[in-house]
């Protein structure tokens, strides 16, 4: 990794972000200029949800040796940060919204970032296969404690909360493909099958094209109108997802003594964008979905910058 300057590891940094952003341009310019549709975006998003990331991230899970990638400290340091972060923005919420039924949307898009698909890419752009590898669990730990919080947060401020929701939520959790995934990957790695080579191709060329069609399909799902709505919750909620959160994993990743690769992991999962399901999820209970596809929208114009200068300062500070 490059470090003799202060413009070889910005160029580093850049390498790994533009290429991630230059998608998503794509995919807004695609849509303007009407070779894609909705339907193009919704079939295609369906198929990297239910296949394509879940054949990533099984054949990365099954075939890496995580002897010496296993690092208990990428997990307290995601986990303990989306905790923090989801107690501090529940507790001001308030502050920031004019109506109490959208303390939740806030909460949700400051704390809730695009793990699967912006966050994994940022990865595997910067470190490949090893970076899907150091990525892949904490990931799946992640995804967990974000529907658990989000259900929670947008149940307490649209007074929807009951035990069949929560059941639903289990349920959902289950049968997350990715989550499945991830997990036979690692049984399969931990009982030493060997995946045959024809699977492995096969399973390649599907990588390769899984993270740029995620890609594309955001940058076609943007709405840029969002962003004549700069207000002060969205604005604060973009504010907690790109600058805070990062600053709070990142500390308590070093704090634990973490640098290097797995550091730069934490922090692209750390600085990744809102989730593009927060949205879906607000909608779907009756929720302020301006406001939340608003905070998508800012997130994820604005990372191309902040994750940037973000990754050059942890090189140029020598902690990756």
């Amino acid at each position: 990794m490059p470090d003799s300057s202060a413009i070889q590891t910005f160029s580093f940094a850049f390498s790994v972000t533009a290429p991630i952003f230059l998608m998503v341009l794509i995919g807004m310019a695609l849509k303007r200029l009407r070779m894609i549709t909705e339907e193009f975006i919704d079939t295609a998003s369906k198929l990297v949800f239910n296949l394509g990331l879940p054949t990533l991230l099984f054949t990365s899970s099954a075939t890496t040796n995580f002897s010496h990638l296993a690092d208990i400290n990428l997990l307290l340091a995601m986990g303990l940060m989306t905790l923090i972060v989801f107690g501090l923005t529940q507790l001001t919420a308030r502050w920031h919204v004019q109506h109490a039924r959208d303390e939740g949307v806030f909460v949700q898009g400051a704390f809730r970032g695009n793990l699967v698909i912006t966050g994994l890419a940022f990865c595997a752009n910067a470190y490949g296969e090893q970076g899907l590898a150091i990525a892949a669990l904490p990931v799946a730990m992640t995804v967990v404690l974000y529907n658990l919080l989000s259900v929670y947060t947008l149940n307490r401020s649209l007074n929807q909360g009951n035990g069949k929701t929560w059941h639903k939520t289990w349920r959902g959790i289950l049968r997350n493909p990715l989550i499945i995934a991830i997990v036979a990957g690692f049984v399969c790695n931990a009982i030493g099958i060997s995946l045959p080579g024809l699977i492995l191709d096969s399973a390649n060329y599907l990588g390769q094209m899984v993270l740029p069609l995620a890609l594309i399909c955001i940058g076609g799902a943007l709405n840029l109108k969002q962003l004549r709505r700069i207000d002060a919750a969205a604005f604060m909620a973009t504010l907690w997802k790109l600058i805070l959160s990062p600053i709070l994993a990142c500390a308590i990743a070093i704090g634990l003594g973490t640098r290097g690769e797995s550091l730069a992991i934490v922090f692209l999962l750390a600085a990744s964008p809102s989730a593009t399901v927060s949205f879906v999820m607000v909608q779907a209970m009756g929720g302020n979905g301006k406001l939340a596809a608003n905070i998508i929208v800012q997130t994820t114009l604005a990372a191309m910058i902040s994750v940037t200068v973000g990754l050059w300062l942890l090189q140029w500070l020598k902690f990756v």
